[in-house]
C-alpha cells in the first residue's frame, strides 16, 4: 500500500484521479467532495454542497474542473483554482451513479437509478441528450475513448451501447436549447444479454474493440464488438460475491469486489495473476 487517507466518511463512494498532479478526487457518503495529495497525504481542498452521497467524480483532462453527482439528483462543476462550483446542471430524477467528462467534446455524461443516461454540454449548461430503454438502476455509463460511443450498464442485467455520432452535428444547437431529449439522434448499436444478475460496472478497451462488464452474478466478462455485433468472448470466475467494479490496464483487467479482494486478470490465460485482500 502506498499511502491511506483520512476521509472522515463511513464510505468512499467514488474516486477519480488527477491527470497530470498527485491529487485523488474523492465522492464521500457524507455529502463531501474532497481531493487528497496521494504523493504528501494531505488534503488539498473539502467541498461541501451536496446534501446526499456524492457517487461520481472527475477530474477534467486538461482544464482547472471536476465534476460531481450525488443523491440529490444534481450534478454540479468546480473550478479547483477558484474553489468553488460554478454551476448545477439539473435533469435526473434520482440518484446520479457516475459522472464522466468527455476527453474531447464539451460533454459530461451521467446515468442514474431514474433508468436514463444522460449526455451534458458544459459549456452551454444544457442538457444534450437523454437515453431511455434501461427498465432498471443505470450503475454505470462510459465514453468510448476514441469512437463515437457510449456504453451503459444496468441491473436489469443487461449493457447498451449507443452510437452518439449525431451529438456533434447539433453541438451549435446546444446553447440554444434548455433541455435537448432529442432521443432519436441517439440509436442503440448494441444490446448485450448474458449477465445473470445485475450489471454493476462497464468499460471500454482504450484500444482494441473490446468491453468489460462486472455484475452481481459474480462474474467478469469480456465482450468483442465486431461491425454489426457484439458477442461474449469470455468470463472471469474466481469472485466470491458481487463484483464492483472493473477497469482494463493495458490488456489486463482489474476488478474488486464484495468479497473484499482486487483482483488482476491475465486476459489471454483467464487467470488472476494477482489478489489483494
Amino acid at each position: 500500500m502506498l499511502t491511506k487517507f483520512d476521509v472522515r466518511s463511513c464510505r468512499v463512494k467514488g474516486i477519480s484521479f488527477h491527470k497530470s498532479r498527485p491529487w485523488v478526487l474523492c465522492g464521500l457518503h457524507n455529502g463531501t467532495v474532497q481531493i487528497w495529495d496521494y504523493r504528501t497525504n494531505t488534503s488539498i481542498d473539502t467541498y461541501t454542497e451536496h446534501s446526499g452521497s456524492v457517487r461520481g467524480v472527475d477530474f477534467h483532462i486538461s482544464q482547472p474542473l471536476f465534476v460531481s453527482g450525488a443523491d440529490d439528483y444534481l450534478i454540479k462543476v468546480w473550478n479547483y483554482k477558484l474553489r468553488r462550483c460554478l454551476f448545477t446542471l439539473r435533469g435526473h430524477m434520482d440518484y446520479i451513479r457516475v459522472t464522466f467528462f468527455h476527453h474531447e467534446q464539451p460533454w459530461i455524461l451521467s446515468c442514474s437509478d431514474d433508468f436514463t443516461v444522460r449526455i451534458w454540454n458544459w459549456q452551454s449548461r444544457s442538457s444534450v441528450a437523454c437515453l431511455p430503454g434501461h427498465n432498471h438502476y443505470v450503475m454505470c455509463a462510459q465514453f468510448h475513448p476514441r469512437e463515437d460511443l457510449v456504453v451503459s450498464a444496468s441491473l436489469d442485467r443487461t449493457i447498451r451501447v449507443w452510437d452518439i455520432s449525431s451529438l456533434r452535428l447539433r453541438k451549435q444547437e446546444v446553447g440554444i436549447a434548455q433541455d435537448l431529449l432529442g432521443t432519436t439522434d441517439v440509436t442503440l448499436k448494441y444490446l448485450l444479454e448474458g449477465h445473470e444478475k445485475g450489471v454493476n460496472w462497464v468499460c471500454f478497451h482504450p484500444t482494441k474493440p473490446y468491453i468489460a462488464s462486472a455484475a452481481d452474478d459474480r462474474t467478469v466478462r469480456v465482450w468483442r464488438m465486431m461491425e454489426s455485433s457484439c458477442h461474449e468472448e469470455l468470463q472471469l470466475r474466481g469472485h466470491t460475491n458481487n463484483v464492483c467494479c472493473v477497469t482494463y490496464m493495458k490488456d489486463f483487467l482489474i476488478s474488486d469486489s464484495e468479497d473484499r479482494t482486487i483482483r488482476v486478470w491475465d486476459v489471454k490465460s483467464r487467470n488472476p495473476i494477482m489478489v489483494f485482500a
